[in-house]
């Protein structure tokens, strides 16, 4: 049974973006493709759980998006997985006919900075403070990809999503930084 591209989750395209950044020649484990996503994923979408790939994994090899060929190593199988060339069909779908959703905020220092008559200005200073040492750090990883990135044409786009990240987390500290002034004390 195929699955139409309506029934796949965001996640699912998600799976078989990173399946296809190699070409459609390379497989990859369920492992590796979990380390794939927490390197790429992770900077501007969640990441999803392990339990969550396989159970992808296995949804889009049972609908032929994805080929599974077991692989031994020792005394332990595993599973490879390598996207079809449906698969490719049904992500390039995807990806020309569907709309720009608008990102969910789901943003807890900024609900935090909501209700911030309830605790005193420093905390709330540290909790912005906090929250720029975060970015700072995060940063800081997203740099070390781009730089990883470098100019290849093959990594171009992924390069153009890194840059973006970059974009937002120095337009982010501005914005805490300019926050952070509105206190009262500053």
């Amino acid at each position: 049974m195929t699955v139409v591209s309506q029934d796949l989750s965001t996640t699912s395209y998600a799976l078989l973006g990173l399946l296809a950044l190699d070409g459609t020649s390379s497989s990859l484990t369920g492992y590796e493709l979990k380390q794939r996503a927490d390197r790429t994923l992770r900077f501007y979408w969640v990441s999803p759980a392990m339990s969550q790939v396989y159970t992808e994994l296995d949804r889009l090899a049972r609908s032929g998006l994805v080929s599974a060929t077991a692989e031994q190593t020792g005394r332990r199988t595993s599973q490879r997985y390598q996207i079809t060339g449906t698969g490719i069909e049904v992500l390039q779908s995807w990806l020309n006919s569907s709309a720009a959703d608008f990102p969910i905020l789901k943003h807890p220092t900024a609900l935090r900075l909501l209700m911030g008559a309830l605790v005193a200005p420093d905390r709330l200073r540290r909790l912005l403070q906090d929250y720029l040492d975060q970015l700072a750090e995060r940063r800081t990883d997203l740099a070390s990809v781009r730089t990883m990135l470098g100019d290849e044409e093959s990594l171009r786009y992924p390069a153009m999503v890194a840059d973006w990240g970059l974009g937002y987390y120095d337009s982010e500290a501005g914005i805490v930084r300019e926050l952070m002034e509105r206190l009262p004390g500053y």
